[in-house]
């Protein structure tokens, strides 16, 4: 007879066991851990901040979506959701003009959520509310695993036909872009390089990195023709962002090495940002083949610059 396999029990845990505290424990966790919380949401996170402030309160974390370069906002509590929460999340999305809000919390009332949902059905297309449980699951008596469960989102029958509206006021050109990043997008994905799940009628995408707001990996169709794959350094520190390219630069030889060609260093002196790119011809009015081969040595430079530059990048994180 064949011997059944052991498993273990999957049962749930005890917020307050993992975080006990909210603002000392939860929120500098979540900030740490941001991009798996973009994961459920299917957002490239990039931390801004923590307890940024909106005249005399704090928003728990200010961020970015790297892909459409939007502004996040979350208001996380341990505790089920309050109506204190919710005048909070609306004060600080009008005072940071936020495009995506994200409200996380231990169990969500009835009419917390049916608010966030009639939120969604009200607002414009460029604006969604998030409502997110966080639980955490343990097997057996393992470490806690934590785990975001989405109870609010925005309505996406609704949102594709608004989309639908506004592409119709969009240029050829622009629909062009927005396939060619989709396809992406859609590539990168299933090599678990990036959340994102959406292209833009844009010449550009970013993907961040996970280091922070300090630096962007990015795709994008240069003016004057051409494709170019880069790191793009833009904090909101000038100082810091030229400190950070010169450190690169001074191993500019085994990063050349590891990547297997020369590269383009721009310190942009005349400018907050900097860039280290890597370039090729191509158009995006060229035909499908050619903008296939361009989607594959795009994806190829990115898979390139993840593997050889996030160890220097999270080496100076530490």
């Amino acid at each position: 007879m064949t011997e059944l396999p052991k498993l273990g029990r999957i049962k749930k845990g005890d917020l307050r066991e993992a975080w006990p505290h909210e603002a000392t424990d939860f929120t500098p966790w979540l900030a740490e851990h941001i991009s798996e919380l973009g994961n459920a949401l299917g957002l490239e996170l990039e931390l801004q901040s923590q307890e940024a402030r909106v005249g005399t309160f704090s928003l728990d974390l200010l961020a970015r979506d790297t892909g459409t370069n939007r502004t996040v906002i979350i208001e996380n509590q341990l505790e089920p959701t309050n109506h204190d929460h919710l005048g909070k999340l609306l004060t600080y999305a009008g005072g940071y003009d936020a495009n995506v809000i994200i409200w996380v919390a231990k169990d969500f009332r009835d009419e917390h959520r049916q608010a966030l949902d009639w939120l969604n059905q009200r607002t414009d297309q460029d604006t969604e509310f998030f409502g997110v449980v966080v639980e955490v699951w343990k097997i057996d008596d393992s470490r806690p695993a934590p785990h975001f469960n989405l109870v609010a989102t925005p309505n996406e029958w609704q949102r594709e036909a608004a989309d639908t509206v506004r592409m119709s006021n969009v240029s050829d050109r622009n629909l062009r872009y927005k396939s060619f990043f989709q396809n992406l997008i859609d590539t990168l994905r299933e090599r678990n390089f990036t959340n994102a799940r959406k292209g833009q009628p844009q010449s550009w995408y970013s993907f961040s990195v996970g280091y922070g707001a300090r630096a962007q990996f990015a795709v994008a169709f240069n003016e004057g023709g051409g494709l170019r794959v880069e790191v793009y350094i833009d904090s909101k520190d000038r100082d810091w962002n030229k400190a950070l390219f010169d450190h690169l630069m001074e191993q500019r030889e085994s990063i050349e090495s590891q990547v297997g060609e020369s590269l383009d260093w721009q310190r942009l002196d005349h400018r907050k940002a900097s860039r280290i790119a890597i370039r090729r011809p191509g158009s995006i009015d060229d035909d499908q083949k050619a903008l296939k081969e361009m989607e594959d040595w795009a994806v190829g430079k990115l898979m390139d610059f993840k593997r050889v530059f996030e160890p220097h990048l999270d080496e100076l994180a530490k």
